[in-house]
């Protein structure tokens, strides 16, 4: 059944025929009749097989005929990267209409998301987190809202988004229309749909969670340590041209990044540790082609819609089935096809024997000619959590022995000296200096009788004999003199001239 079929508006039909689409996928004529008529809908629907269109194609003619200024519908994802991606789509299908959207998600400034809500865009496209932050304030109301769109609702609950969906629902308006997609359908994704839909239309709830039809599958035998290696070999070699790569943590995303860049490979990456401007430049430049590799973390899974992307690398075996089918979801994606390459290493074994056992099939083993896999690794991307371990003792021993160190030094010093010192007791300003006497209290030897002493100018009160005071700061009167500055002066110092007597 062609598109024209579906009695959709002819600003969507016609923005279908410029993006050479003409007949609709299985999910999409399965959800969107459905979904005309105001029913409910629950499906489980595979990444990739064209489930966006099959929400925000019904959402769009019915929203066509209406005034503006209200937001009416609101689709919710799980990650930032999804959000943008369904806007993308959206402003492709209402091209010719008068439609208009804005996607409210984290990493970026609020200001342009709340003059959204304040002009009453027809569709928000949310995460759970940042849609909440605008809920504390008044401008953010959603009374006029008649769809509500949950996608991805399985990658939410993984994300621990559950308690927030539910806390999101109390800010919306009991009656609408509910379009629920998910691509597994765990249990508390299972009694969640009964909270919110009423007797909805249910699409594929049978399926088993498996790739595209159209994506070629493959694993690769390889010790971790040389993983890197393999990797730009299969690109030098032109066995990929493009590929969306993930890896198990953000640390290896970086590594790895480096590592390619250094054999001549141009890469991006993007985890949750890049700023949102960030990751929009890397999965921008990956689309255009200016990187032809873009190194992720489970994070990006969901989200990322490449035209024809030709190759996903499992750089590391994801930890649950589920994920291995979001991630290989990324290529053959509306029926297209694509390859997904699995490096597999022996400590990966069992892992992946179990995410077999799911996929229903085992995956053909395959190596590369002509690699040398006895080889040293050129690099290190991971450090053994032992090592790891072993680093981090010593590193705190030798902190323990700095810092004993310093105590004992500390200990050691005689009371009142500084470190450092060889003078004796710390004499601070405006302090007297000793009068003759040490610090155990001896008589130290006083300049012999009729020495010359430097004498002040006339008048300055400073008389024949007296040593200057320092220029620095005032001398507490008579301190630090020789003879204690007594009225009669000490040995060798009679009044003089221009001295006063008491």
């Amino acid at each position: 059944m062609p598109f024209s079929h579906l009695g959709l508006h002819p600003s969507l039909t016609r923005a279908l025929k410029d993006l050479g689409f003409t007949r609709p996928t299985p999910i999409q004529s399965d959800a969107i009749g459905p979904a005309l008529a105001g029913r409910d809908v629950l499906a489980c629907a595979a990444t990739g097989s064209g489930k966006t269109a099959a929400f925000l194609l019904p959402i769009l003619q019915k929203l066509i005929g209406q005034p503006r200024g209200t937001t009416r519908a609101l689709v919710l994802t799980p990650t930032r990267e999804l959000a943008a991606q369904i806007l993308e789509d959206l402003n492709t299908f209402a091209v010719h209409t008068p439609i208009t959207a804005a996607a409210v998600f984290g990493g970026v400034g609020m200001g342009p998301q709340e003059q959204a809500f304040r002009r009453g865009v027809d569709v928000i496209i949310a995460t759970p987190g940042r849609l909440l932050d605008h809920f504390r304030s008044p401008y953010a109301k959603l009374a006029g809202l008649e769809f509500l769109v949950l996608d991805e609702a399985d990658r939410m609950l993984d994300m621990g988004f559950l308690p927030d969906i539910k806390r999101v629902l109390k800010h919306l308006p009991g009656t609408r229309q509910t379009l629920f997609f998910s691509a597994t359908m765990p249990a508390p994704i299972v009694s969640l749909t009964r909270e919110l839909l009423n007797n909805p239309a249910t699409i594929n709830l049978a399926r088993q969670a498996a790739p595209a039809v159209g994506i070629t599958q493959a694993v690769y035998p390889v010790s971790q340590d040389l993983k890197g290696a393999l990797l730009a070999a299969l690109l030098a070699r032109g066995v990929m041209t493009q590929a969306l790569v993930f890896t198990r943590t953000k640390h290896r995303a970086d590594r790895l990044t480096a590592y390619l860049e250094k054999q001549g490979v141009k890469a991006a990456r993007i985890h949750g540790n890049r700023s949102q401007a960030q990751r929009t430049l890397a999965l921008a430049g990956f689309k255009s082609g200016e990187y032809p590799v873009l190194v992720a973390t489970d994070i990006a899974a969901r989200g990322i819609d490449v035209t024809e992307l030709g190759h996903v690398v499992n750089f590391d075996v994801p930890v649950a089935a589920e994920d291995y089918i979001h991630r290989v979801g990324r290529t053959g994606r509306a029926e297209a096809t694509g390859e997904a390459f699995t490096f597999v290493s022996r400590e990966e074994e069992g892992e992946w024997n179990l995410i077999e056992k799911v996929v229903g099939k085992r995956l053909p083993r395959v190596q590369l000619p002509d690699f040398d896999y006895t080889a040293k690794p050129e690099v290190r991307l991971e450090i053994p959590i032992a090592e790891r371990i072993a680093a981090i003792r010593k590193r705190k021993a030798e902190e323990r022995a700095r810092a004993q160190a310093k105590a004992a030094a500390r200990a050691a010093r005689p009371a009142g000296s500084v470190r450092g010192s060889a003078t004796g007791p710390v004499v601070r300003p405006g302090q007297p200096r000793s009068s003759g006497q040490g610090p155990s209290g001896a008589s130290q030897p006083r300049q012999p009788q009729g020495a010359s002493r430097p004498s002040g100018p006339a008048g300055s009160g400073q008389g024949q004999g007296r040593p200057s005071a320092p220029a620095m700061h005032a001398r507490p009167h008579g301190g630090g003199r020789p003879g204690g500055g007594r009225p009669g002066g000490g040995p060798g110092r009679g009044p003089g001239p221009g001295r006063r007597t008491r």
